[in-house]
């Protein structure tokens, strides 16, 4: 089967007797048969083409060749194998090194691996070179003002692609018709013209039926200065049935309208009792109506008598230490929200949590402070500069309060069990005091002269 051996075969066999010994000889002719696949004279070739039959054996594991492949790998040089034109056609001739697409490849084999932390690090194929060379990383400064230009710049109103977190995301609502588009574009139209400074919304194109609101809650409640969103669709016959709504709750109940569960009690929903204009009117009722009656007549400065039947208590002693003390309740679960919002905060919503509570962190924790001294909730909160001085109190407020109103201590009868109630504030306060502290300085709130109280509380109490 050796006979009909190509004659450029033969010549560079009898050249290498001429050279090498035996043994050499063989590993040669084997490492060459390997590069010339197909085009070689050799055993295998010939068996395969002969007899059919045999063509699985070459597939099958030969020790003597593996050993002899490993020592052709240190036998012969990179000059000595590109210098062999059998070996080598013109085109792997003339193969340069890619480094970046090896270490590519290579990368893609690990992609499935969990490396442990920092080990990423050390592997240069899974490091991702830099986009603009050295100085890419930017300061503190430079993210601060990354932060105050996405909130400055956060529209009251605008359009998103993606609502995948939306609570009705995974409920369609069925065929609409030309009528209901034209009447969901009204409605946005209204809701870019003339949505109050405090309210905030995103509607989808790709999805008319869903809208997500947030509203800052008023000034002089127990609400001030939290973020409350909610999530509406407008179902397939809308309008001549109201929009439903759903409240990000956290599984917190601040208002007797507000459920844990997310429900929204408001007659002009259609999910409580109503009469005349309270209730949904399909030719003028709209959804700018829904948000704006949400924020004035459910976060309010006294919720408690939001409570059916609770309104009439409104003038008592009685009826009043509850709303006062029902608001102390309320206040600690809008510091809970703000948490949470803080940390799970929802989609498309992501820079104004971070500016507002960057911009009214302060103003936050100092109302928390002023509450812990027994003052109302929602009263004005006194401003002290950095130097901690006291600052006039008509002249220098940081308002948590729309009446204006001065600094007021609770004089409820401490005998009524009052005392109690505000003593579990206090305890309750001071844990998310700390937690809103941590979360508020992250984001870049001017806490330092809060800190600085607090490493001097520490350093006074470990002495």
């Amino acid at each position: 089967m050796q006979g009909g051996a190509s004659s450029s075969s033969s010549s560079c066999r009898a050249a290498d007797a001429a050279v090498w010994d035996p043994v050499q000889q063989q590993q040669q002719q084997q490492k060459r048969q390997r590069c010339q696949g197909s085009s070689s004279n050799d055993h295998v070739g010939s068996s395969t083409e002969n007899n059919p039959f045999q063509a699985s054996e070459p597939e099958l594991l030969n020790f003597d060749y593996a050993e002899n492949e490993e020592e052709d790998y240190y036998l012969y040089s990179d000059e000595e194998c590109y210098d062999d034109e059998e070996c080598y056609d013109d085109e792997e001739a003339d193969f340069e090194f890619d480094e970046t697409d090896f270490n590519q490849k290579l990368a893609d084999k690990f992609d499935d691996l969990d490396l442990p932390p920092g080990v990423e690090a050390t592997v240069p194929w899974l490091q991702k070179p830099a986009a603009d060379g050295p100085g890419t990383f930017k300061s503190v400064a430079e993210i601060d003002d990354v932060i105050n230009m996405r909130y400055e710049f956060f529209k009251q109103f605008d359009t998103v692609e993606d609502f995948s977190d939306h609570h009705f995301a995974n409920k369609p609502i069925g065929k609409t018709g030309k009528e209901w588009t034209k009447r969901i574009q009204h409605d946005w139209k209204l809701l870019e013209k003339d949505l109050p400074a405090s309210i905030y919304v995103r509607v989808s194109e790709n999805r008319m039926d869903l809208l997500r609101a947030v509203m800052i809650g008023p000034q002089g409640t127990p609400y001030h200065d939290g973020l409350f969103f909610f999530d509406a669709q407008f179902t397939s016959t809308y309008p001549a049935t109201p929009p439903v709504v759903h409240y990000h709750s956290g599984g917190l109940r601040l208002n007797p309208n507000l459920y844990a569960c997310g429900r929204v009690c408001l007659s002009l929903l259609g999910t409580w009792g109503g009469s005349g204009c309270e209730k949904w009117n399909s030719a003028h009722s709209t959804m700018l109506q829904v948000l704006i009656s949400i924020q004035a007549l459910v976060l309010n400065e006294k919720p408690y008598f939001n409570e059916p039947g609770y309104e009439s208590y409104a003038n008592s002693a009685s009826g009043q230490k509850s709303a006062l003390e029902y608001n102390y309740n309320t206040f600690l679960h809008s510091c809970r929200t703000m948490l949470y919002s803080l940390r799970r905060p929802p989609q498309h919503f992501e820079a104004l949590v971070a500016g507002h509570f960057r911009e009214r962190g302060r103003a936050i924790l100092c109302a928390c402070k002023h509450y812990m001294k027994g003052h109302n909730i929602g009263s004005v909160v006194p401003v002290k500069d950095e130097d901690g001085k006291q600052g006039d109190t008509d002249d220098a407020v940081e308002s948590s309060s729309s009446s204006g109103v001065k600094p007021q201590l609770n004089n409820m009868d401490l005998s009524t069990g009052h005392d109690t109630y505000l003593k579990s504030f206090k305890t309750n306060m001071k844990f998310l005091f700390e937690e809103l502290l941590m979360e508020f300085n992250v984001k870049g709130a001017d806490t330092k002269k809060l800190c600085d109280e607090k490493l001097k509380k520490n350093q006074t109490s470990a002495a």
